[in-house]
């Protein structure tokens, strides 16, 4: 396994009482206390946002903040626990680290890291990372797509319907070839081996792929271990797309 990627802030354990209103998350702290933590992920959390399961908060020391503990980590599996990271705001925030440290050698030599760079045919888009290459090659579009849902050890993207990624993905076509396009798929669990579309909650967004990778689209479904302590990079999960 490599070394950290991301380290986490010191954690506090709870139990999950439930999550409402997609931002609230109403959370048992070991010593009893009920606390309403901010859920960052606006999404359905299929299978990883069970009443019950264990989690890990952390807690903001800004005073300004209405609710200072963020939701970070739901442990999934009961015979094989598993922690799942459901911050959406950190994939990115890791991403770049891992980019700066060229922990992806599919993705060859470059020279920068650029974060939310306008692009598309209407200039009111914004690609997650743009990498400028060494001289003479093609720049890369790098999107960046969080990624929890499983069954078993194949984990899937999307959980549920999404036009904004629809959107992405006929923007990153819209690159080929003049430019190498590329979808990154955050897997945000370590039990995770298999990649594949989630066809079942977005049928459009799977073909799209399809269509995608035929035209050139590079897809880099990365896996990542997650721990209370933080992230590690595991490599590569194998691609499943008939």
């Amino acid at each position: 396994m490599t070394d950290w990627v991301y380290r986490y802030p010191p954690l506090y354990s709870g139990i999950l009482k439930r999550r409402y209103k997609r931002f609230f998350a109403d959370v048992e702290l070991a010593n009893g206390e009920i606390v309403t933590a901010h859920c960052p992920n606006t999404g359905p959390m299929t299978g990883v946002c069970t009443p019950g399961s264990p989690v890990q908060l952390s807690q903001s020391d800004n005073p300004k903040r209405k609710l200072p503990y963020t939701l970070e980590l739901i442990q999934v599996n009961d015979n094989e626990p598993t922690w799942v990271g459901v911050n959406t705001a950190l994939p990115n925030r890791v991403v770049k680290l891992a980019l700066q440290n060229y922990l992806f050698p599919e993705l060859g030599d470059y020279t920068q890291v650029k974060s939310e760079v306008v692009y598309g045919q209407d200039r009111k888009s914004r690609v997650d990372f743009l990498l400028t290459p060494t001289a003479g090659n093609r720049q890369i579009y790098l999107e960046v797509k969080n990624t929890t849902w499983a069954h078993g050890r194949l984990a899937l993207f999307p959980d549920t319907e999404t036009t904004r990624g629809q959107k992405h993905l006929r923007e990153l076509m819209a690159l080929l070839p003049t430019s190498r396009a590329v979808m990154l798929y955050f897997i945000n669990r370590g039990d995770c081996t298999d990649f594949a579309p989630g066809d079942s909650a977005d049928p459009v967004y799977g073909q799209l792929l399809r269509d995608a990778i035929a035209l050139g689209l590079e897809v880099l479904p990365c896996r990542f271990a997650i721990s209370t302590a933080g992230i590690q990079y595991l490599g590569l999960a194998k691609i499943k797309i008939s």
